[in-house]
């Protein structure tokens, strides 16, 4: 694999991770392409909208993508991630909601989780013995946004501008469309989303789970093991 993630997954084979894996039209944890059975009308293009977060299946960033450093290999990561796993407890999060923040549609917990922000900090800190610095040209991309101070710092020390005090924990589910189409969109796949999503969904959603993904380099992230919590 050229690179790696930590993410969160939805339970497999749960509603949320089926309809995550058909409206990208990639299903990581099979590794194949992925559709759902039916869409109501649409107001923009599925496979436009979609292009940017299929690349990376239907996750929740908790560790962003790194190549391995020099002297570390996958075992070693795999090791690694077993022991945070093994002392980490199993938690919920509030049932998601969809955003529009930043002109992206994703789904967000519907109120804070202190358990996700410290298990998000726990996979940036102590896995990163494992992470290969960014490139000038990955640093450069990463610049083009602007990037504010405490950004510029994050970059530098964890090769990430939003990780730490600047982590926001979501599900993209598409490129950056600004906000009318983002609302748009949101509005569209209400029929869909509304049984997963709060307010309609009341029970909590599980984290029961540290996921590893990989990017094979010729196509989008494979969901290739999944690490209990057990602590």
């Amino acid at each position: 694999m050229k690179r790696y993630g930590i993410y969160y997954a939805p339970p497999a084979g749960s509603a949320l991770a089926r309809f995550g894996a058909g409206w990208l039209g990639w299903d990581a944890e099979a590794r194949q392409p992925a559709r759902l059975a039916s869409l109501p009308p649409l107001p923009l293009d599925q496979e436009a909208v979609t292009a940017t977060p299929r690349r990376y299946g239907f996750h929740g960033t908790l560790k962003p993508p790194f190549a391995l450093a020099p002297g570390t290999d996958a075992a070693g990561l795999i090791a690694a991630l077993e022991a945070l796993a093994a002392r980490t407890a199993p938690f919920e999060i509030a049932p998601f909601a969809p955003s529009l923040e930043h002109g992206f549609l994703s789904l967000r917990p519907s109120a804070p989780s202190a358990e996700l922000e410290a298990l998000a900090t726990a996979c940036v800190r102590e896995l990163d013995a494992f992470r290969a610095p960014p490139s000038e040209a990955e640093l450069a991309r990463r610049r083009k946004a602007g990037l504010s101070a405490t950004h510029e710092a994050l970059l530098a020390r964890w090769g990430y501008p939003y990780v730490m005090e600047e982590f926001r924990f979501h599900l993209t589910l598409s490129g950056h469309l600004g906000t009318a189409d983002a609302a748009a969109l949101r509005d569209a796949l209400a029929p869909l989303l509304g049984p997963l999503t709060a307010p309609q969904r009341s029970t909590p959603e599980p984290v029961h789970e540290l996921c590893l993904f990989g990017d094979p380099g010729d196509g989008p992230f494979h969901l290739l093991r999944r690490f209990p919590l057990r602590g």
